[in-house]
């Protein structure tokens, strides 16, 4: 079933000689439940067709359709609100609130929601991503690799339908990418979360169901590995 269409994007910065074409006429869809990898060099629209996708940016041209909705053509305040529940987001570096524990950061995605927190989806969150003795810590007292933990557990929060992670190992040694990417296919499999994972490493990649790759804001390759 299709989770995702994506239509025509385009989206250009600049102008006249210092015009950029960061995506150029993109068109391709996700199935619900797939794990996609898109791939590519530097500057060949990657990061820029996962804002998209997540709502945090938004296209010159092109449509972006989520369970059938036009995301774009919600007004700005049913579109954070989609942000919110309907996509997790997970950066290279983590973006935890300093002065928040490891609960409150976990928790931060249902509270700006004005919802309650569903204690045992916390907890279960936690127990899966081996932070059980770590609740009340702060990120300056976590590892990388845990803090990166505690940024998946925060995009699962609100258990979205898809959880979108740029460059999630970027910032860890082999181990913890491992095991980072362990945690995202889990999450995958055990919820059915669709899962977008950019990524310039060709061992990851080879993880996901398929792999698209960009270049110059277009999509050269779009294989289907299992």
């Amino acid at each position: 079933m299709e989770l995702l269409r994506i239509e025509h994007l385009t989206k250009i910065y600049g102008k006249g000689d210092n015009e950029v074409r960061a995506l150029d006429d993109v068109s391709f869809s996700v199935e619900k439940g797939q794990f996609l990898a898109i791939v590519g060099p530097s500057g060949s629209g990657k990061s820029t067709l996962l804002h998209i996708l997540g709502g945090v940016d938004r296209p010159d041209s092109g449509k972006v359709f989520l369970n059938g909705r036009d995301v774009f053509a919600q007004k700005e305040d049913q579109l954070a609100i989609f942000r919110r529940r309907q996509v997790g987001l997970i950066y290279q570096f983590y973006n935890l609130i300093p002065v928040l524990n490891v609960r409150d950061n976990l928790t931060l995605p249902v509270l700006l929601d004005g919802r309650k927190v569903d204690e045992a989806h916390l907890q279960e969150l936690i127990r899966t991503l081996g932070l059980e003795e770590r609740e009340q810590h702060l990120p300056n007292q976590l590892s990388g690799g845990q803090q990166q933990r505690v940024s998946i557990g925060r995009a699962l929060m609100n258990s979205p339908a898809v959880v979108l992670a740029d460059e999630p190992t970027g910032n860890l040694d082999s181990r913890n990418s491992q095991e980072i990417m362990e945690l995202l296919k889990l999450s995958n499999r055990r919820y059915g979360q669709t899962l977008i994972v950019i990524t310039h490493d060709e061992s990851i990649a080879l993880q996901a169901d398929r792999i698209l790759t960009l270049e110059d804001g277009r999509i050269i390759r779009d294989e289907v590995i299992r």
